[in-house]
Order: C-alpha cells, then sequence, then structure tokens
C-alpha cells in the first residue's frame, strides 16, 4: 500500500512524541508517590519533636515517663468533628496513631493499642533515636500488600541530657493514596491534553513544512503527463531554490531533447520535396525533354518549394508556441467574433474549391487568452476540414457553451480517419493523404491547435462521426 512521505512522517513523529511522553509521564507518576511520602515525613518530625518536648515537661523527678498527657490527648481525638478541604480531597478523621518506649526499648504506651508493653528495641524508629540518631521507617502490616505500608518517625525524650525515652508518630501510607490518586490523575491529563496539542502542532508543521514538496512532486508529475505546468510558488526557502534547479534542469533537457526531435523530424520531412526537386531540376537540365515538360517540371519544383516553405513557417509557428510554459498575457476575447472574422477571411479558399462554410455560433462567447493563437488553431482546423472535405460538401463550423466550456467544432464529410491513425493525429508530422491530391499535408496543424489548447487549459479532440460521414474536430476552452 502506497504512504505518502508526509504521512509517513507524521505517523513517525506521532509514535516518537507518544513515546517521549508515556516515558515521561511514568517517571512523572512514580516520582509523585514518592514525593508525597518524602513531603509527610517532614511535618511527622515537627509532631514528633513537639510530643516529645510535652513529654519531657510530663517527666516525673526521676525521670520516669509520664504518658497520661498523650493518653488523654489521643482519647478525645475521635470526639473532634474534622471537615478539612484540602483542595479536591476532604479530610475528615485523623490519620496519625503514637507510641512511646522507655529507654529499654519497651513500649509503654500505643494509642491504637497493639504493641504495649512489647520490646521494640529492634525496631530502627526506637533504636536509632535511643542511639542518638534519627530514626525512622516504613514497615508494612500485610507483606503481600505494598499498599499497606506504615511510616514511623521517632523522636527522643531527654532528662538532664540523656535519652530516656521515644515517642513515634505512626502514619499509614494509605492515607496519602488520595492526594496521589488526584495528583497523578492531573498529571496525566496535563501530560496527555500537551500530548495531543503538540501533535495537532506536529500535523501542522509537517504539512506546512512538506508543502513545497507537495507542489513540486504535482509539478513533475503533470510534466511527466506530458502537461507543461508553470512553475509553483515556493516562497523564499530551500524548496523554492530545489525547484528553480528542477526547472533550469527541465529545460536545459528539454531543449537538447527537442532540439533533436526537431532536426530529425525536419531532416525527414525534407526529404520527400529535395528529392522531388532533384528529379525535376535534372530531367528540366536534359536538352533532349520537350518545352511543355519543362514547364510541368518548374510547376513541380515551385510546389514543393511551397510545401518546404508552409513546412518551416509551421515548424516555427509550432516551436514558438511549444516553447511557452503559459500564456504571458492573457486578455478578453469574443471568441464568436474572433471565429465570425476567421470565417470572412478564409471563405475565398472554400469558394474556390466548391465547398460550403456553414458556421452557427452564439453570442458573446467569452474566454481569456491569447487571441492570435486562437486565430491560428481555429485556422488550422478549418484548413484541414477544407483539405479532406471533398467538392461540393459542407463543413460546419459551431461556436457554442457546453458544461462551462466555451467550444469551437469544425465538422466535415470527408472520408473519415481509419481506426489505426485516430491516436496519432495530433502527433507532429503524422499525415494522411489527401484524398484528391494523394499529397500529405506537413502534419503540425492538429499539433499546434492541442497545444493551443493546453496552453489555455483547454483540451482539443478529433473523431469521426458517428453516421460515418466525415470528422468532427472539437476545440473546448474554460469560459471568461
Amino acid at each position: 500500500m502506497f504512504m505518502s512521505t508526509t504521512l509517513r512522517i507524521t505517523i513517525a513523529s506521532i509514535c516518537l512524541l507518544a513515546l517521549g511522553f508515556h516515558h515521561m509521564i511514568g517517571q512523572l507518576l512514580e516520582r509523585v508517590e514518592r514525593q508525597y511520602l518524602e513531603a509527610a515525613e517532614e511535618p511527622m518530625v515537627d509532631v514528633a519533636h513537639l510530643l516529645a518536648v510535652l513529654m519531657e515537661a510530663a517527666l516525673k523527678p526521676d525521670g520516669t515517663l509520664d504518658v497520661s498527657i498523650i493518653q488523654t490527648a489521643m482519647a478525645r481525638v475521635p470526639e473532634r468533628d474534622i471537615q478539612a478541604k484540602i483542595y479536591d480531597v476532604l479530610k475528615t478523621s485523623l490519620d496519625m496513631d503514637v507510641y512511646v518506649a522507655d529507654a529499654t526499648g519497651t513500649c509503654v504506651y500505643d494509642s491504637r493499642g497493639v504493641e504495649t508493653g512489647q520490646n521494640l528495641i529492634e525496631r530502627r524508629d526506637v533504636k536509632l533515636t535511643l542511639s542518638g540518631q534519627y530514626g525512622a521507617r516504613s514497615s508494612r502490616e500485610d507483606e503481600k500488600d505494598d499498599r499497606s505500608s506504615v511510616m514511623y518517625v521517632g523522636a527522643p525524650i531527654r532528662h538532664q541530657g540523656k535519652v530516656v525515652g521515644v515517642v513515634s508518630i505512626i502514619k499509614p501510607q494509605r492515607s496519602m493514596f488520595g492526594f496521589v490518586a488526584e495528583t497523578q490523575r492531573v498529571i496525566r491529563s496535563i501530560g496527555w491534553g500537551m500530548y495531543w496539542l503538540l501533535a495537532a502542532a506536529g500535523v501542522v508543521l509537517t504539512w506546512w513544512l512538506l508543502r513545497p514538496l507537495r507542489k513540486l512532486t504535482g509539478y513533475a508529475e503533470k510534466i511527466a503527463l506530458g502537461e507543461r505546468p508553470p512553475m509553483p510558488r515556493l516562497g523564499g526557502n530551500e524548496a523554492a531554490k530545489l525547484g528553480k534547479a528542477f526547472d533550469h534542469m527541465r529545460d536545459a533537457l528539454e531543449d537538447r531533447n527537442y532540439v533533436e526531435t526537431y532536426v530529425q523530424s525536419l531532416t525527414h520531412e525534407m526529404k520527400s520535396p529535395v528529392a522531388a526537386i532533384r528529379g525535376a531540376v535534372e530531367l528540366a537540365s536534359e536538352p533532349s525533354t520537350p518545352p511543355e515538360q519543362r514547364a510541368r517540371f518548374l510547376e513541380n519544383i515551385q510546389a514543393e518549394t511551397g510545401r518546404m516553405q508552409r513546412i518551416i513557417d509551421r515548424l516555427l509557428a509550432l516551436s514558438e508556441i511549444e516553447s511557452r510554459k503559459a500564456l504571458t498575457e492573457r486578455q478578453m476575447i469574443n471568441l464568436s467574433s474572433l471565429v465570425k472574422d476567421i470565417v470572412d477571411g478564409i471563405s475565398p479558399a472554400f469558394h474556390a474549391r466548391s465547398v460550403r462554410l456553414q458556421l452557427d455560433a452564439e453570442t458573446n462567447v467569452m474566454v481569456l487568452g491569447d487571441a492570435m493563437l486562437l486565430e491560428m488553431a481555429v485556422d488550422n482546423l478549418l484548413q484541414n476540414a477544407l483539405d479532406f472535405g471533398p467538392s461540393q460538401s459542407v463543413v460546419a463550423l459551431r461556436v457554442y457553451r457546453d458544461s462551462g466550456k466555451a467550444c469551437v467544432q469544425v465538422t466535415d464529410q470527408g472520408p473519415g480517419i481509419p481506426a489505426y491513425a485516430l491516436a496519432r493525429v495530433f502527433e507532429r508530422f503524422y499525415s494522411l493523404q489527401h484524398p484528391a491530391t494523394g499529397r500529405k499535408s506537413s502534419g503540425l496543424g492538429l499539433c499546434f491547435v492541442l497545444e493551443a489548447a493546453k496552453l489555455h487549459g483547454g483540451e482539443a479532440s478529433v473523431v469521426n462521426r458517428e453516421d460515418g460521414t466525415g470528422v468532427s474536430a472539437r476545440l473546448s476552452l474554460p469560459l471568461a
């Protein structure tokens, strides 16, 4: 399946961007939970030391711990009505507990009522705090559940410079999961929102950056089809330089091929009249040639010389029109009036051949273009019809509008075109024998008509009539 360069680059960019955002958002989501735990540990240190100071104030004279102040406070916590709206999370209960251990590590108070009387000396928060270090730990209540972890932060209780106990703040991590989940949701929303925004911007940017390449591709495809499109506007970027270089290369290749083709074609077409002239000159130069034959040979020389002149004139006209890439100037042309003027000029030639020219023209059929080229094109169509139309026949010339087109149609009553020749009638130098004289024309008239039609954005066609009585040639141009 064919996929354009633009689509390939767009899909690759979106996929790479998606991978990058997926990795970045994943890292941020992992960091969020850790960041909340780190942020929660800091106020736990404050609370632990605050309670340690209160415990120190309530010590007995011998340094014995008195937990009544903490016990009384913790007992009254359930009575408190907590309605704290912390951003989007509503807090309704106290999620913090506390236990106190003496200098031996024995738990003398546990607000949860779980570890009272147990020796906690091996717990990091107790052991490290009693040794004068910062004591903290995180332990799972259920080893199989990584979301059951509980954080412990200890603070020393001192008496006369000695550590006589430890107070540890206890906070389950699940109490922060609501904040973590909300933050992760916001990160996902903002992150993927930014992704789609950047992806859309990337698509637009890719389309904009590759637009000149698409124009060049379309330009090259039209050239490959034999059209002569104007060079597209590419701005002043690198694509414009590439387009100019491409256009220069096209001109160089076309000029080289054009010269070779014309030299070969002209050489081929000139062989016949040159040979006829040479033969006539040789025979006329013979002393034994009768005067009446010499006169006939001179007529042949004159006819072949005229034929050569017509070939050269039409070849020059065709060369001029084929070298154009577009019409340099366009003017409003009344095609109806133009055709009537052509008819006035060519009517004597039709009268001399006893061929009647019948005109049917709609009024004010307007087109934009080059009047001289259109005049020559219509004249060539009429000349072809005259050459192949038998004496006493009718050539019908119509000017009309059809589906947004201005059309000039010329229909003769000649023998028609053989099936093998229909596809070649617009080829340069291709011609059929005239029924009356047996001679061939220059084969350049219809080629000129086609080139003129292309320059005007139109079409030219030649078909046999359905009833088998002649040929219908049509030139169609965009209406102004």
